[in-house]
């Protein structure tokens, strides 16, 4: 990974900025993690571990990832997690036939114990006539595609996004017939979800910190969007590290380029055999 890496452009999220006030640089790798069976390695996916694609059935993983990521559960005693706003079902079919554990769907579901599909569903699903109305969103454009994780919904958009405006608007034209709808609104890159309010990945990984083999560690956050931005605002919080990757977030300790270099990271984690 590079000493100093280079800036990207911003977008127009708000708490994404690049001043002398943040960070420049993530540390080596073993000045930053000096004992593994302390840390509790947690990560995002999209735009974090693997790169952004069209559409998000078409994301996959490199060569090595897997052998890195198994290699850091061992060296951690089981203390890795994934932390995606994707279901587990999601997630288990772009990492097959490896199983993690993880907190997915924004907090939504849970899984503690590599023997069990899920330890803990926080959310109900979404009301049916909630989801029908948000579903015909998607007919604003042929590159918008609907996913239904049950207890949200998402607008993805990367092969649309001139519709952006157009689906936030109807979106907030929805909520406004809603008043009283616990829901609330996630943006992302080119994602625009719709959840249960109540949970986040943040309300997520404090749960997850409660149980072993997570349980007394020093977490090391690495995420990339403004759904993480929860979760780096806890890490203080648990004496934890929280990594942006792309751009830099206010707030956090570093920041890598992109997620080639997040997984290259990972792999240097394993080179000093005393961690």
């Amino acid at each position: 990974m590079e000493s100093d890496l280079a800036e990207m452009p911003l977008n127009d999220e708000p708490t994404m900025r690049d001043d002398e006030d943040t960070p420049e640089t993530v540390p080596v790798p073993h000045a930053l993690v000096p004992h593994l069976n302390e840390t509790a390695i947690l990560l995002d996916i999209d735009g974090t571990l693997l790169d952004l694609m069209p559409t998000p059935r078409e994301v996959w993983v490199p060569p090595g990832l897997s052998d890195t990521l198994n290699r850091l559960v061992e060296r951690t005693s089981g203390a890795l997690a994934l932390v995606s706003g994707r279901s587990l079902n999601d997630i288990d079919l772009i990492f097959a036939p490896d199983v993690f554990r993880a907190v997915a769907g924004h907090g939504a579901e849970m899984r503690l114990s590599l023997d069990n599909e899920a330890d803990d569903v926080h959310a109900p699903p979404l009301d049916k006539e909630l989801k029908r109305r948000l579903a015909a969103i998607a007919k604003l454009s042929p590159g918008i595609l609907l996913e239904d994780k049950g207890y949200s919904l998402a607008l993805h958009y990367r092969l649309a996004p001139h519709a952006e405006k157009a689906i936030y608007e109807s979106v907030s034209l929805i909520r406004a017939d809603l008043p009283n709808a616990p829901i609330e609104v996630l943006p992302g890159k080119f994602v625009c979800e719709i959840k249960h309010s109540g949970f986040t990945k943040a309300s997520g990984v404090r749960e997850l910190m409660k149980h072993e083999p997570f349980k007394g560690r020093r977490p090391i956050f690495i995420g990339d969007d403004v759904t993480d931005e929860t979760v780096f605002a806890i890490m203080p919080d648990m004496d934890g590290l929280a990594f942006s990757v792309g751009r830099r977030a206010i707030g956090v300790n570093g920041h890598f380029d992109a997620p080639r270099d997040v997984r290259e990271f990972l792999a240097r984690l394993l080179d000093n055999p005393s961690m």
